[in-house]
């Protein structure tokens, strides 16, 4: 690498190094992200940068196609309704098999190569995340405009979030790395949506950044078109997005998460593409960066994450 370009990069950078020391942000990534290999190390290289410059770091993962995979072998037929997943009894086993088990011990692993110290945890330790059976539901599905009751099963929608497990290991030079699994008050396991999770950990920790990694680049306005990429927008643009239809699929959860962080009072939001070479650096470090940050409004004088912006960058927003 050249020595000069390489000095010019952390000068840019040196801003938010100093803004972003001692922060607590939340990384939550996909089940695509988390499989064993180049890409997962690439990913886990540059938490380990994070860590290593004094800030705080949680990561919460799914493992949804690995528990997919997992049935399949077992000869069951996983249930999808409207792009939400049906968890019977069988099927609560196999995510405690992926979750807790396999997608946990192989991002573990992946720090332990990077030496950083993570700790891996789900839900359930330390009464984390308590919550309650999810009620049964009318829910529309989009690709076939019908409508129907639907029994989720072992699915969990959040009561609380106790962190202090969280702070203890992050004041102990620890990284968190949690599955999506809790319990309810009789111990009872449930199967809770990851991003839904990762939302509610970094509301609890009062995160400055909460990140959701998958493996689109952000917010496009053609999908097939990469050049149309929203690189900052606010609620209410992304609002408007979602209900014009150009936000669909598998985004719509990932940017509504993003809007629950944001009004429970996350400064910042950011989508960003997890395979790319150093994505996240460069979209944390960098003015421009490479993904879709999103924030409360734009621009709103005295927004205190504007202000933060301002003074590590000297600038008020990403162009």
């Amino acid at each position: 690498m050249d020595s000069h370009w390489g000095l010019k990069a952390l000068r840019v950078a040196m801003p938010y190094i100093r803004a972003y020391k001692g922060a607590t942000f939340v990384i939550k990534l996909g089940g695509n992200l988390c499989r064993a290999g180049q890409t997962l190390d690439g990913l886990i290289d540059q938490i380990a940068v994070l860590y290593h410059l004094g800030i705080r770091v949680v990561v919460v993962h799914g493992g949804g196609p690995q528990a997919t995979e997992l049935a399949r072998r077992l000869g069951l037929t996983p249930q999808m309704v409207a792009g939400r997943r049906i968890t019977n009894a069988e099927m609560l086993e196999v995510a405690k098999m992926t979750f807790a088990g396999t997608v946990n011990a192989e991002l573990l692993a992946a720090f332990r190569k990077a030496k950083v110290p993570a700790v891996g945890l789900s839900g359930i330790d330390a009464e984390l995340v308590t919550v309650h059976r999810r009620p049964v539901q009318s829910v529309s599905d989009p690709s076939t405009g019908r409508t129907q009751e639907v029994d989720f099963g072992f699915v969990g929608d959040i009561e609380q979030v106790e962190p202090g497990i969280l702070w203890h290991l992050l004041s102990g030079g620890f990284v968190p790395v949690i599955c999506s699994l809790a319990a309810d008050e009789t111990g009872q396991i449930f199967n809770i949506n990851a991003d839904t999770l990762a939302v509610a950990i970094a509301v609890a920790l009062g995160a400055v950044k909460y990140f959701s990694m998958s493996t689109v680049d952000g917010i496009l306005d053609d999908i097939n078109d990469p050049r149309t990429l929203y690189s900052y927008m606010d609620i209410t643009e992304a609002e408007s997005l979602m209900q014009s239809g150009k936000v669909s699929g598998g985004m719509l959860p990932k940017l509504a998460a993003c809007l629950d962080a944001l009004r429970a009072g996350v400064p910042r939001a950011h989508i960003v593409n997890g395979e790319r070479p150093d994505a996240l650096l460069q979209e944390i470090f960098t003015n421009e960066g490479c993904g879709t940050l999103i924030v409360v409004e734009r621009n709103r004088a005295g927004d205190p994450a504007v202000e933060a912006d301002a003074q590590a960058a000297d600038v008020a927003e990403k162009p």
